[in-house]
Parts: C-alpha cells; structure tokens; sequence
C-alpha cells in the first residue's frame, strides 16, 4: 500500500510538473515579444507622425529627411510580432506556422535594425546642418546657409514656408526628436534579434558545452 501511494503521488508530481516548462518557454518567447511588437508599434508611428510634422514646414524635403516609410515599415514588422504572440505556442517548433512566423519575424527585425541606423545617420547628419542655419527670406522661398560670412559657403532653398524661422527653430528639435526614436526603435530591434536567435540557437550549444565538460 506504501508503494502504491508513492507511485500515484510521484505521478501526480510529474504531471504537475510537466507543464511548466511549456509555459514558461511560452513566457518568454510569446509574451516578451508582445512587449517588443508594442514598443515598435509605438515607435514606428511616432517616426512616421515626426516625419510628416517636418512636411508640414517646407515641401523641399527629401525623403531620407522625412523617414514616414521607416515608421511604416516598422509598424509593419510590430504587427508580425503581434501575430507571433497570437499563434498558440509549442515546444520545439513543432508547428509549422509558428516556425515560419517565428522566421519572418527575426528576418524583419532584421531589417528594421538596419533601417533604423541608417535613418539615425541620416537624422544626425541633417540635424547637424539644420541646427547652424542662418535663413532670410527671398520672395516666396526661404534661403539657409550654415555660414552666412562665408561668400562660396553651401546654401539651401526651401519652398512652401510660413516662416523661415521654423527650418532653424522647429526643423532641427525635430531631426533631433527622429535620433532619438530611431535609436530607440534600433534598440528595441536588436533585443527581439538577440532573443529570437538565442532562443534558437544559444540554448543549443551551451547544452553542448555543458554536456562536454561533465564528460571531462
């Protein structure tokens, strides 16, 4: 009767037990993402309402001064991670979908880190420029140059502007607001890419490195 007892507990204990490792595996690769795809989500529009904001000032501007297509694309790869956290989670990739969703999701993370770098350097080189403007107003357009003394020094011509004093108040808080959420954006990126291959791969070879110690 002793053993008996013993076994059923023991067996009780094991399904109890078993569980827990599926479900804290689904706390870190499911709802960690979640808050990764929130914060992009988050910071994609932000980029992109930043970058309309500096349309709004002149229709000069290029399209790597104005990144609205950075934080479009980053809303888009949010939105993957959101499905990633909605897929019912399994052990060891056994669904298909998951590992496929799983994919996309590293591969965009991916992009969207490189994306976010570049726009940073982008946003650093004009905010650097921007914020040593000297404007006056010729006829309808604004004239900026970075060194009014200077006879032969670079000038700008911005079209459509209400006020010149807005390319050299507003436009560089702006470029500088755009450093700050690309290098946020680049941040977040790199983390879901650090944890989706960890994930994946580190487990792996440290069960390996593990396993050949003890051998020793």
């Amino acid at each position: 009767m002793g053993r008996g007892h013993k076994g059923s507990s023991g067996m009780e204990k094991m399904r109890e037990e078993s569980p827990e490792p599926e479900r804290g595996g689904c706390r870190r690769t499911c709802r960690f993402p979640l808050l990764l795809a929130l914060l992009q989500l988050i910071l994609g529009v932000a980029v992109a309402v930043v970058a309309f904001l500096k349309l709004s000032i002149t229709s000069s501007l290029v399209a790597r001064e104005t990144p609205h297509w950075a934080g479009i694309i980053l809303c888009l790869v949010s939105i993957v991670g959101l499905i990633l956290y909605c897929i019912t989670y399994h052990p060891d990739e056994r669904s298909f979908l998951q590992y496929i969703v799983k994919l996309l999701y590293f591969i965009l993370c991916t992009v969207g880190l490189v994306i976010s770098l570049l726009v940073l350097a982008f946003a650093g080189h004009h905010y650097s420029q921007t914020s040593s403007f000297t404007c006056e107003r010729t006829g309808p357009d604004c004239l900026c140059t970075m060194e009014p003394d200077d006879p032969i020094a670079r000038s700008f011509t911005y079209q459509d502007v209400d006020d010149c004093a807005y390319l050299t108040g507003d436009l560089p808080l702006y470029f500088l607001i755009q450093i700050i959420l690309n290098l946020a954006q680049a941040l977040v990126c790199a983390a879901a890419v650090f944890i989706m291959w960890k994930n994946r791969y580190q487990v792996f070879f440290a069960g390996l490195q593990i396993s050949s110690w003890e051998r020793v």
